[in-house]
């Protein structure tokens, strides 16, 4: 809305106004090449003029040809309304997460550990155990061995600190999966000693 200007024999000025409330301003003399905040430009510099200045599109491509290729970008999880408000990082970000998420479904589905209880590495237990054979002609290497037996230690020490949390009382009633785990450790124990042995 432009500033209501009044002149007369005693100059110029702003004209009285009346407030949101009803109440009037009073009017206000002013100097000649007076310009209202409001109605001041704002100042750009000359990177700012020259961004504005310069088209979306790469040189030569028109408005049509660019209207289907955005429709053509979908990302999965994310609807058309929020694909349009979404700045390219955004969208590689959301590329990545959905990615990770597939990776980590598939690294899940291969150990076989749904549970989510943090302990993926006693659960397979037996998976392990039929995988640490050692052949009859001694044909493992001494640094596979060695692996193997760090692995089963380790998730001999993690049923031990279970025995100990369910004798202790910390945890009163074991879950199925945790009875199978603690059933678990004297073939593992046998397993161990039957590596060290060969070793």
């Amino acid at each position: 809305m432009a500033t209501p200007y009044v002149t007369d024999e005693s100059g110029k000025y702003i004209a009285a106004t009346q407030r949101p409330d009803g109440t009037w301003r009073k009017p206000r003399r002013v100097k000649d090449g007076y310009v209202p905040q409001e109605e001041v430009p704002v100042y750009e510099n000359k990177f700012v003029k020259f961004f504005k200045s310069k088209p979306d599109l790469p040189p030569g491509m028109s408005q049509s040809d660019a209207a289907p290729t955005k429709q053509q970008q979908k990302i999965p999880g994310c609807g058309e309304g929020e694909m349009a408000n979404l700045s390219k990082s955004a969208k590689r970000n959301m590329k990545r997460k959905e990615k990770r998420k597939q990776q980590q479904q598939q690294h899940q589905d291969e150990d076989g550990d749904g549970d989510g209880d943090g302990d993926g590495d006693v659960d397979n237990l037996s998976s392990a155990v039929e995988n640490v054979t050692v052949s009859e002609d001694g044909g493992s290497s001494a640094a596979e061995k060695a692996k193997k037996i760090k692995n089963l230690k380790k998730k001999l020490r993690q049923i031990e600190e279970l025995q100990q949390k369910v004798d202790s009382g910390e945890i009163k009633e074991p879950t199925k999966d945790q009875v199978e785990k603690l059933g678990r450790a004297e073939t593992l124990q046998a397993e161990l000693q039957q590596l060290e042995a060969g070793s």
